[in-house]
């Protein structure tokens, strides 16, 4: 069984390309070959700036021969029909065949196709691939058609078996298929031959080209490790980066280079971020200090200096672009220090958070008022967590995060700390960002904690109040991410919070944007008032909120007529935002391993807006339903609530009035009485204390006596009063176990 070899060799390929360009070619290559009849052992994708490569192992050496035969039309069926049968079988009519069916008389088309050599199939695999390849972005050069990411310069492809290895002939506008490759583009750049994977990979590695992307990462981590260590340092882990760098050279040579003492007192993170952004530099720290010192580079050649005069020109320029952050970082201090971290985040008034839910400045104002209520409920003082809240979007003004934007958040620390700000107020400023993604670290400070939560409640809110949710796959705003912050945030700090009261208030603080005067009464048949128990004044607060946000945007007057339809717009939008996190809080519990009809039998019961809770519950639950007697218990909670249930439909009353134990004839009966008011003793307090384990264990201490029950009584006895009876006793049955989960949402 012959081995396949293939390599397309261009200019260089971007960096960030290669992994997904040599995954494309090995997919859309052996898909193409077992399309057409081939089998092979396994094959693996290569690639390097300049290359594109793929082995395939173990091929066939040719496809077999397929006869195939398709039913057609009946005899006599329209000419139509017969002629798209045709096109279809790619037959002509007089190949057609006339067989006997049950229902008449059918045409029949027999399909032979005579088997392929493998060089056939490779050459022509390969081409369409090579015209259709996926790249992001192509380019045409030349005068042919052919686009590719780069100019494309040669294609080698060869098979090899045991009598030797053949070149596929190929040709794609001019560009023959070949057995040669070139090297090094400056080391190596003459053409030599090869003949199979380990020859093409040995010959390169010998012309100063490692093929493998892994290979290369291995060997600059290693020396670039190795010679920070030697000087007792230590090189700033970055995969992101290494994956990088390993794609920008063929042959890397690693240089550890000097940062200019001048440079050394920036902060460490704007050392590393300037090197890594402008110049995919390695940062390399100092263990003790916690400063970044010194930087590896990684060049593409071997040099008779050993790299001095490549080293001496990235630190001429690195000197260059190290000046501008120190002049970017000593700027905005001496701004901070004159006018205030707050005075900073002045300009942000001019600066449009959404054409509809106003400025910068505007939303800041909402974090602070959302921050100083959730303070209490976090365990944080509500003047620091508002201090945070005001200051905590000022280093968006920066001239360093104008520069770098990805250090949002890590100035507004150091500048808060420049400013004197509290420890705990600078933490907030660049905590108050996160988490970013399930893997991200969650905040734990209680000021961080109040203002992440407001942040993240009044992008929700906002965005929700002007109808800007998630669609499908479309998330512009990223609010399935700010629900998940949410939701983490809450559970791993374990807050018991009402979530749907923040929302609530929260959304209070955008309804001035939303009612234009002439918008009123289309968003007011937009929303319908859902059915929810609100204290009053909790209703009394939101129709506050909303007064002074409808007076204070763009110089409205609030109608006094407009206060219930306020109410409504909060109570509506709240309640579909609950559901939103109910919903992603599925998929995050999805991953911890717990099912969702299991957190829908507790999104069922009240109080489903305390998240912490509700997972507590929902653990509880699916813990008592992995075992026996939980399983069990769900089986004889069903059999109670069909048979309840369509007796209650059959007799058009509602068994829910209470079992009388003086009416109970057989002991299993009794028994079953004893259990419930046993059950119901242990059941209410612990639920009073949200002790669910304990609520969960006494429901699950019911599996014997419902079981027992079942077996030796009948439910719909000949006696009326006996038939009432039990059938209430089923009733206390359901209740008692609906007052722990609701168990008919639970499949199975």
């Amino acid at each position: 069984m012959p081995d396949l070899l293939i390599e397309l060799f261009s200019e260089e390929i971007p960096a960030r390309m290669q992994t997904r360009a040599a995954d494309d070619l090995k997919k859309l290559v052996t898909d193409g070959l077992v399309e057409a009849g081939l089998t092979y052992a396994g094959a693996a994708a290569f690639s390097t700036p300049r290359r594109l490569a793929l082995s395939v192992e173990g091929l066939t050496a040719e496809s077999k021969a397929v006869r195939e035969e398709r039913r057609g039309p009946k005899v006599g069926a329209p000419d139509q029909a017969i002629e798209g049968f045709l096109r279809g079988a790619g037959v002509a009519r007089e190949d057609l065949e006339v067989r006997d069916d049950k229902k008449g008389q059918v045409y029949f088309a027999v399909i032979e196709k005579p088997g392929r050599m493998a060089a056939d199939i490779v050459a022509e695999v390969l081409e369409k691939t090579i015209r259709n390849f996926p790249w992001p972005k192509s380019m045409r050069w030349g005068d042919g058609p052919l686009k590719w990411v780069r100019p494309l310069h040669s294609i080698l492809c060869i098979l090899r078996d045991d009598e030797g290895s053949d070149v596929v002939a190929l040709d794609v506008d001019g560009i023959v298929s070949g057995n040669t490759t070139r090297g090094h583009r400056f080391m190596a750049p003459d053409v030599f031959s090869v003949s199979f994977l380990d020859d093409y990979e040995a010959k390169l590695k010998r012309a100063h080209v490692v093929l493998r992307a892994e290979e290369r990462a291995e060997m600059i981590w290693h020396e670039a490790t190795n010679q920070a260590f030697a000087l007792g340092l230590e090189v700033v882990e970055d995969r992101g980066l290494l994956a990088e760098v390993a794609g920008l050279v063929e042959w890397p040579v690693v240089l550890l280079g000097q940062i200019d003492d001048d440079f050394l007192e920036l902060p460490p993170e704007v050392l590393q971020t300037s090197m890594k952004e402008h110049q995919k530099f390695f940062s390399v720290r100092n263990p003790k200090t916690g400063r970044i010192e010194r930087f590896v580079t990684v060049a593409n050649m071997e040099t008779v200096d050993q790299g001095a005069t490549i080293l001496a020109g990235n630190q001429k320029v690195l000197a260059a672009r190290l000046s501008d952050a120190k002049f970017f970082w000593e700027n905005d201090l001496r701004t901070v220090k004159t006018v205030g971290l707050e005075g900073m985040g002045a300009p942000l008034t001019d600066v449009t958070f959404h054409n509809k839910l106003g400025s910068q400045a505007e939303r800041i104002k909402r974090i602070e008022a959302r921050a100083r209520e959730i303070a209490p409920s976090v365990g944080a003082k509500p003047d620091l967590a508002a201090e945070a809240a005001r200051i905590c979007k000022s280093d968006l003004s920066s001239e360093m995060v104008y520069e770098f934007p990805e250090l949002q958040g890590l100035m507004g620390r150091y500048y808060a700390q420049a400013a004197g700000h509290d420890d705990v107020v600078a933490a907030a400023c660049e905590e108050h960002y996160s988490p970013l993604g399930p893997s991200d670290d969650v905040p734990t400070a209680p000021v961080s904690v109040a203002v992440a939560l407001a942040d993240k409640i009044d992008t929700l809110t906002g965005f929700w109040a002007i109808d800007e949710k998630p669609t499908g796959s479309k998330d512009p705003f990223a609010l399935r991410r700010a629900a998940l912050g949410v939701i983490r945030l809450v559970l791993e700090n374990r807050i018991s919070i009402g979530i749907f009261e923040k929302l609530f208030l929260a959304s209070a603080s955008h309804v001035g944007r939303v009612w234009g005067g002439e918008d009123f009464g289309q968003l007011n048949e937009a929303f319908e008032l859902l059915h929810a128990n609100l204290p009053s004044e909790l209703v009394s607060q939101f129709a506050e909120q909303a007064e002074k946000t409808v007076i204070s945007s763009r110089g409205l007057d609030k109608p006094a007529s407009t206060e219930r339809e306020d109410v409504k717009f909060g109570m509506s939008k709240a309640n579909d935002l609950v559901s939103f996190l109910h919903d992603r809080l599925k998929v995050f519990l999805k991953d911890k391993g717990i099912r969702h009809d299991i957190i829908d039998a507790c999104i069922a019961m009240p109080g489903n807006d305390d998240l912490t809770l509700l997972v507590k519950r929902a653990e509880a639950l699916a813990a008592t339903l992995a075992t026996d007697d939980g399983e069990n218990l769900l089986q004889g909670f069903k059999r109670a609530n069909n048979i309840l249930t369509q007796a209650e439909e059959k007799d058009g009353v509602e068994y829910s009035y209470g079992a009388d134990p003086k009416f109970a004839e057989e002991p299993a009966e009794k028994a079953l009485f004893a259990a419930l008011d046993a059950a119901d003793a242990k059941i209410a307090p612990a639920m009073e204390a949200e002790d669910f384990n304990t609520a969960m264990t006494a429901m699950a201490a019911l599996r014997g006596p419902i079981d027992a029950f079942f077996d030796a009584v009948q439910v719909n006895a000949d006696s009326q009063v006996l038939r009432r009876n039990r059938l209430n006793l089923l009733s206390q049955i359901r209740k008692t176990c609906l007052s722990v989960a609701d168990l008919t949402k639970i499949e199975g």
